[in-house]
């Protein structure tokens, strides 16, 4: 793994700060366009060290400032690294979002803040990390598992595909999609709520489920 080496080799922001970006290209080099990694990571430490003390910045405003921190991961940030509200939109939370109903939109700003307007803050970093799992283990970009998929009954897209197979394998189609009502306000609310309740895969296992009341209450 990288992040093991490099925090061996440069354990706070100070030390990163003076690193040769040589050096740190060749610890990052197995994730690719390492040179740009490299240059952020440094010019990161340096903005962390100048303008905040050696302390990394803990609100969204300052984290975005910092080279090569975006929203995705200032969000990262904030939910897992210091337990504050924040929901990070990556290709799997985009993704299965639309699938179920719960935004129309692209941009991953725009599905964020549909996402946060159904959940309490406390829960936006965990339900991130399950629709990431779902994505990875059951919904597939290409092959989504419907038959196996605990939400399948409130889902648009599954819905679509009734009549596949029963391991459900074949992808729904843009026009079939096109075709399936948009989902109600409570069914997107049951939706976050059983996504919320169950452990979606045994991936999952590890993060409770939190109240699906309070999901409901919090989402009205």
């Amino acid at each position: 793994m990288v992040t093991p080496h490099l925090f061996r080799r440069y354990p706070d922001a100070e030390s990163l700060a003076v690193a040769d970006v040589r050096d740190v290209e060749e610890i990052v080099r197995s994730t690719g366009f390492f040179g740009t990694k490299a240059r952020n990571l440094i010019g990161m430490a340096n903005a962390v060290v100048t303008k905040y003390g050696g302390d990394v910045p803990t609100e969204m405003d300052d984290l975005v400032t910092l080279p090569g921190v975006g929203r995705k991961t200032a969000n990262v940030v904030r939910s897992v690294a210091f337990n504050l509200p924040g929901l990070p939109v990556d290709t799997h939370v985009g993704r299965l979002s639309r699938r179920l109903g719960l935004t129309r939109n692209d941009d991953p700003v725009k599905v964020e803040s549909d996402l946060c307007a159904l959940l309490p803050p406390n829960e936006w970093g965990e339900f991130s990390l399950r629709l990431i799992l779902h994505g990875r283990r059951i919904c597939d970009a290409r092959a989504p598992r419907c038959g196996e998929c605990r939400l399948a009954e409130l889902c648009p897209s599954a819905m679509s595909t009734a009549g596949s197979t029963a391991t459900g394998t074949k992808r729904p189609t843009k026009r079939a999609a096109a075709r399936t009502k948009a989902p109600t306000v409570g069914r997107k609310k049951a939706a976050v709520r059983k996504t919320t309740k169950e452990r979606t895969t045994k991936s999952a296992a590890k993060a409770p489920a939190k109240s699906a009341k309070r999901t409901v209450r919090r989402a009205r």
